[in-house]
């Protein structure tokens, strides 16, 4: 990785958490400067394309972990049950319970949904196709799977919203604990949550 790939991955969770913050509007050069401790100087070399370079380069890094973490198990694992309950808990761990704000929802609900369009209906598309397939591998019509997919992921964005207008840690719990009831057969819903292992470990 070369120094300017190594500041860039550096500096890209703190940014995200600016702009989760703030969104995209509210997030200036001084509040980023003043988050990453990277002069304005820095912080334009390592994205010559300013304030959308950085948001377009967080919407990324959230795209690749999601791929990784959750998608690609929905898609790939031969246990769809398993497969399923990791995605629930990985979704519980990321959000930190319902504290941490989906920032790609974020950004589909203000002004700048259309500068990164494309990205957002990526992000959420991919996301229903990967839950769609594990759960016609559970058993589901494809039809079925996708609207429960939809239903499922639609959910999970408003338990977000909810909990944090709450300020109530337990109520994304709450409502994941519920969803994997709808998801799963009621013998694998009951079942503790649990992640599958990473590529590599």
């Amino acid at each position: 990785m070369g120094e300017k790939a190594a500041v860039r991955s550096r500096l890209l969770p703190v940014l995200g958490e600016v702009f989760r913050s703030y969104g995209y509007e509210g997030t200036s050069v001084a509040r980023m400067t003043a988050a990453t401790g990277a002069g304005k100087g820095s912080l334009y070399n390592a994205f010559p394309g300013g304030k959308e370079e950085m948001a377009q380069a967080v919407l990324a890094s959230i795209d690749r972990w999601f791929e990784t973490a959750i998608f690609l198990p929905l898609r790939d694992e031969p246990s769809a049950p398993q497969a399923i309950r990791h995605m629930l808990a990985q979704v519980e761990t990321y959000f930190q319970s319902g504290q941490r704000i989906c920032l790609v929802g974020l950004f589909a609900l203000g002004d700048e949904r259309d500068r990164f369009a494309i990205r957002i209906r990526h992000y959420f598309a991919g996301w229903q196709s990967a839950l769609t397939q594990a759960l016609v591998r559970a058993g589901h019509s494809h039809t079925a799977a996708s609207t429960l997919a939809e239903e499922a992921i639609a959910s999970i964005q408003g338990a977000l919203v909810q909990a944090r207008a709450m300020q109530d840690t337990t109520l994304f719990p709450r409502a994941l604990s519920r969803l994997a009831a709808r998801l799963l057969p009621v013998s694998l819903s009951e079942q503790p949550v649990t992640t599958l292992p990473q590529k590599g470990e």
